[in-house]
């Protein structure tokens, strides 16, 4: 299995291509500049290639960007100019400064009115801050903060040829490394091995970094099994050095980042040797690929959240209209910078936001319905789409295996 790399693919292009759109959103926002501390938003926003090890959101000393109208590169703070991308100008590329202090703050807003020429002639539009932002930035800067997801938001929605081919590669990549996870699957491993296989092999397969905690939870037969205060299903928890048994149900969760771009790999699979599903796992595997292809069926330019959500809702056919999926994620999320993106579809939001969700050619969705009987388990898994001109088309392909495949 050969690595993957950047050599077929223009990656200055797509930042190019994000810059431009970026610029025109703001634009059309009333906003006079965007500043960006969130790690997908600055990834996006400035192509800075950034470790995971910062993705919990500590704002001292950590990369951020500044993106100006009228201005084609974007400017970059941040404490590894060796991860800036080579297009953009050294003098747009400054020094890391300490968020959480009044000084540092200061020092920023110095800086921002100094590469924005004649100052700020409007709002500045900011994904998050620190605490001594939110009392030093308005006052220094002489403006008011506004939300940037306005920006963002719109932006981010439809991805570009290219952003579509990253996904896909970094979800290849998952996919791959996966497979020798499962091969060596057995009673007497820990989750904590399985994390240490996966993590060497994404690296081996030409991974930029690990996206999230890989996720290898034994799962109960009841909700009451873990309490939670909402009382649904207890997903995730965090990956522990415990023995993996015989008949272990595990539901699996992994994402890695290439060039910017994330994954999402899901699916429920069986501890043994050999893995042995029963009728009733089979079954309910059975169930949830009867709700993929039901919401996939729906998959096209013109659609709402809405029709999708009562698509799988129908083809789950549960008691009182059960819905497939947990109540504290969603039945579809987006996927491109972050791991989780708009449109998120089957929130808590309900029927009425999902109905302002329009399909549009260029997004991306990763659809991870649940099925879940009470007293017996469940079964989850994960699968990714591009919306196309007249439908969508497959980013994710893995087999379902111990289950019975699809015919």
């Amino acid at each position: 299995m050969a690595r993957f790399t950047d050599e077929a693919l223009d990656l200055e292009r797509l930042r190019r291509d994000r810059s431009a759109r970026l610029r025109s959103e703001l634009e059309r926002s009333g906003a006079s500049a965007l500043l960006v501390l969130a790690s997908g938003n600055v990834k996006y926003a400035t192509g800075a290639s950034l470790g995971g090890g910062d993705a919990g959101g500590a704002l001292a000393r950590r990369t951020i960007g500044l993106v100006l109208p009228g201005v084609e590169r974007p400017f970059v703070w941040t404490p590894g100019p060796e991860a800036v991308p080579a297009e953009i100008p050294p003098e747009h590329v400054r020094a890391s400064l300490d968020l959480e202090s009044s000084d540092g703050v200061r020092a920023l807003a110095r800086e921002i009115l100094d590469s924005a020429g004649d100052g700020l002639r409007g709002p500045l539009a900011i994904d998050d801050l620190s605490a001594a932002m939110h009392v030093e930035l308005p006052r220094a800067l002489g403006t008011e903060l506004v939300d940037a997801s306005t920006v963002l938001g719109p932006a981010k929605l439809r991805k570009t040829d290219d952003e579509i081919e990253c996904i896909r590669r970094a979800q290849s990549i998952n996919e791959r490394a996966m497979l020798d996870v499962q091969a060596a699957l057995r009673p007497g491993l820990r989750q904590t091995d399985l994390s240490a296989l996966f993590l060497r092999r994404i690296l081996e397969l030409g991974a930029s970094a690990n996206g999230i905690d890989p996720i290898w939870q034994v799962m109960g037969r009841r909700r009451t099994d873990v309490f939670t205060t909402t009382g649904e299903v207890a997903f995730p928890l965090v990956t522990t050095d415990r023995f993996l048994r015989d008949g272990d149900e595990l539901w699996v969760d992994t994402g890695i980042d290439w060039a910017g771009y994330q994954s999402d790999f899901g699916r429920t699979w069986i501890v043994g040797d050999p893995p042995r599903p029963t009728r009733r796992q089979n079954d309910r595997a059975k169930r949830w690929r009867d709700v993929l292809e039901a919401a996939l069926e729906g998959v096209r330019p013109g659609a709402t959240g809405r029709d999708l959500t009562e698509r799988a809702i129908r083809a789950a056919g549960g008691p009182g209209g059960e819905k497939p999926w947990l109540r504290h994620f969603y039945l579809i999320h987006g996927v491109g910078t972050d791991p989780a993106e708009m449109p998120l579809i089957g929130t808590d939001l309900g029927d009425e936001f999902d109905e302002g969700i329009v399909l549009a050619p260029g997004m991306v969705l990763v659809l991870e319905p649940v099925i879940w009987e009470e007293g017996e388990g469940g079964y989850r898994a994960e699968e990714i789409v591009a919306v196309t001109e007249n439908g969508y088309r497959w980013l994710s392909d893995h087999p379902y295996a111990p289950y019975e495949e699809p015919r």
